[in-house]
């Protein structure tokens, strides 16, 4: 019998333990997350665990990373399929793959957006680079309609001192981007995130049997507004 090396052991068992650690979110929640259960359900003893995760809070933060980094490839495959130079397709494509990916992984998505674990404080040194990820293509989409003259500013009203110091702010993090267009992109993260929020935690009322109309239409309304057109 040829036994697997050490190298590919360790990568093996890593990934077992983050598989039984979504499996564990997904049916009883991220706050009761156990290593000693997970140790069990792989028929391992509890420090074996412990080498890859010292403590619960080390794991959650390692699933925090995958999920925000498996949704960042999302949206740049989404970005990528479509036309370079049509913007509206491209936003609403990004926003549509950001709804398939958070209904085919509610527990990742649930993770990264919904409500806190108690008692864990996530290391933003660590989280928030990949948290920004997923929010580069659509600033560079969106970044690209400006330069080009398509993006449609006449929709904003002036801004507030106060907001122009917090943006410009933000611009500084964000070199790529103008300020403008962050505040677009914080936007609408926040309409179609708003919208999977219902979705997700069933709170669209009971005749709405179809939230993907709603949010396909919502991804016509952000087209227009933005760049005079539907997606």
């Amino acid at each position: 019998m040829v036994r697997p090396k050490r190298s590919e052991q360790t990568i093996n068992l890593n990934s077992e333990i983050k598989a039984k650690a979504w499996e564990q979110i997904a049916e009883f929640g991220a706050a009761a997350l156990s290593l000693r259960r997970i140790a069990r359900a792989l028929g391992i003893a509890a420090p074996s665990i412990y080498h890859y995760y010292p403590n619960r809070d080390a794991l959650v933060t390692a699933l925090i990373l995958e999920a925000f980094n498996s949704l960042a490839e999302t949206l740049r495959q989404a970005a990528a399929a479509a036309a370079a130079e049509d913007y509206p397709a491209k936003l609403a494509t990004m926003g549509r793959a950001y709804r398939q990916w958070a209904m085919d992984q509610p527990q990742r998505y649930q993770l990264i957006f919904g409500t806190p674990i108690p008692g864990y404080a996530a290391p933003e040194e660590i989280t928030l680079p990949a948290a920004a990820a997923g929010f580069v293509p659509l600033t560079e989409t969106l970044q690209a309609a400006l330069t080009a003259g398509r993006l449609r500013m006449d929709i904003l009203p002036p801004l507030t001192p106060n907001l122009a110091s917090m943006l410009n702010e933000w611009q500084r993090v964000e070199e790529h981007a103008d300020s403008e267009v962050l505040y677009l992109a914080l936007i609408f993260w926040s309409r179609i995130h708003g919208l999977m929020m219902f979705e997700i935690n069933g709170q669209f009322p009971s005749f709405i049997a179809d939230p993907g109309e709603v949010f396909d239409r919502e991804m016509n309304t952000i087209g227009i507004q933005y760049f005079g057109m539907e997606t």
